[in-house]
């Protein structure tokens, strides 16, 4: 027969003294969900709760985690840590990535694609290096439109065969105009049109080109002897031009936010000329044109704000193209309409 076993000893936790066989500690272990007792060592394999106060192990089916700013309590098994709860010392849930509007304050025109509309808001294009860039390109291509319309407005002008046959083939100016509106409307609601190279820039020479005819012919109508009309409507016209540019790039007013009010301006302008149009009166052309020179000035402002960024609204760095187109519209129609008014109401 074997001699039974020497029953089992004990440590007492708070000093390195053992318990005589068969004499057990005054308490035993805390139960689950009672309060720790200092001088008991944890089971195996589990930590110190962070507080005397904390309740060791968390009762099952609840949720006792430690305050902020305590030691992380591991939590229960199979259980994630909720990331909201204070004192949580995990992983910290990655962030969302920061939005754009800006695009654009909305971002990309309150919500709308980049892709789509080629603008940011909010700020989104922050690059300096970059926009810099940007803003020489779309001035460099500006130039050379702008170079080649004025010197077509002065060959037809000036040169008197060139003048008398576009006078008496009215219907190459409306061949032209047709052109004109096809690429106007290409270029500004296709995207894919005015991003894709080279293809963006031959449609952008076409448009240049349609427009500088149209241009020319309307300049030639307003042709007299010894007289230099359209080298004085240049002259105001790049005044014009200049003056509202370096105001809209210094201003702190944001001409990005009047879009609504320069769609009514444009819709109620566009209903007065209309009705002007069966009125023979030479004081209501010259309101008109008023008031057509104003809004064109609002929109080279609106337009240059996008172009040098830093609004509530700013182009996408590829929108070099639109940025140059819008620019270039409003520029002529300044030179226009001041013509008109310098012209005489012919």
């Amino acid at each position: 027969m074997t001699e039974p076993s020497a029953p089992p000893s004990y440590m007492d936790a708070t000093s390195d003294k053992a318990y005589p066989p068969g004499v057990q500690p005054t308490a035993p272990y805390p139960a689950p969900g009672a309060p720790y007792q200092a001088g008991y060592p944890p089971p195996a394999g589990q930590p110190y709760p962070p507080t005397a106060a904390q309740p060791y192990p968390p009762p099952a089916g609840s949720q006792a985690y430690p305050p902020a700013g305590s030691q992380a309590y591991p939590p229960p098994a199979n259980q994630p840590y909720p990331p909201t709860q204070p004192g949580y010392q995990g992983v910290p849930a990655a962030a969302p990535p920061p939005s754009s509007y800006g695009t654009s304050a909305p971002t990309s025109g309150g919500g709308h694609s980049d892709e789509e509309t080629g603008f940011e808001g909010g700020r989104g294009f922050n690059n300096k290096s970059i926009r810099a860039a940007f803003i020489k390109k779309v001035y460099f291509i500006l130039f050379i439109q702008l170079t080649i319309t004025f010197g077509i407005v002065c060959i037809f002008y000036y040169v008197d065969p060139v003048r008398i046959f576009v006078q008496s083939n009215s219907w190459l100016y409306w061949c032209s105009y047709a052109a004109f509106i096809i690429m106007y409307f290409s270029l500004v609601c296709c995207s894919n049109v005015r991003r894709n190279y080279p293809g963006n820039l031959i449609a952008l020479m076409l448009f240049t080109l349609c427009l500088s005819y149209m241009t020319g012919t309307i300049a030639s109508f307003y042709y007299v002897n010894g007289g230099n009309i359209v080298l004085i409507a240049m002259g105001i016209c790049a005044g014009i031009t200049l003056g509202v540019s370096l105001f809209a790039i210094q201003t702190r007013f944001d001409f990005t936010t009047c879009g609504g009010f320069l769609f009514i301006f444009s819709l109620s302008l566009f209903l007065f000329g209309f009705i002007a149009i069966f009125t023979y009166s030479r004081i209501l052309y010259t309101v008109y044109a008023w008031l057509a020179a104003v809004l064109f000035c609002l929109f080279l402002a609106y337009d240059t704000q996008l172009l040098i960024g830093g609004r509530r609204y700013e182009l996408s760095p590829e929108e070099y193209i639109y940025g140059a187109l819008n620019l270039y519209v409003d520029i002529v129609y300044i030179f226009l309409i001041v013509l008109s008014l310098f012209g005489g109401g012919k």
